[in-house]
């Protein structure tokens, strides 16, 4: 049974830091990916990462300040977060696909978790 389970979500303080992780369990993946969804608005990309980690790419409102990386040996995914602004405020997902490539194309992936909430105060 594949699953995917987000954590370190959390709240804090605008211009503050945050890791999430990913970890599945199941299978392993070439390409992974974070999306997030805030109240109100549809689910978007914030960034994806190949098997080797080096392919990746990022939504133009996180570049710079996050960083997606993985841990093959764990089976893991991460997004560190950095000088976060209360419009990063959502629920952020970790998705994984089958296919070899990555994407930002929420459609193309197969598995989702269930969520972590982060809340950015102003």
């Amino acid at each position: 049974q594949v699953q995917l389970v987000e954590s370190g979500g959390g709240l804090v303080q605008a211009g503050g830091s945050l890791r999430l992780s990913c970890a599945a369990a199941g299978r392993t993946f070439s390409a992974m990916a974070w999306f997030r969804q805030a109240p109100g608005k549809e689910r978007e990309f914030v960034a994806t990462i190949s098997w080797s980690g080096y392919a990746t790419r990022y939504a133009d409102s996180v570049k710079g300040r996050f960083t997606i990386s993985r841990d093959n040996a764990k089976n893991t995914m991460f997004l560190q977060m950095n000088s976060l602004k209360p419009e990063d405020t959502a629920v952020y997902y970790c998705a994984a696909r089958v296919g070899p490539t990555i994407s930002r194309a929420l459609g193309e992936y197969d598995y989702w978790g269930q969520g972590t909430q982060v809340t950015v105060s102003s």
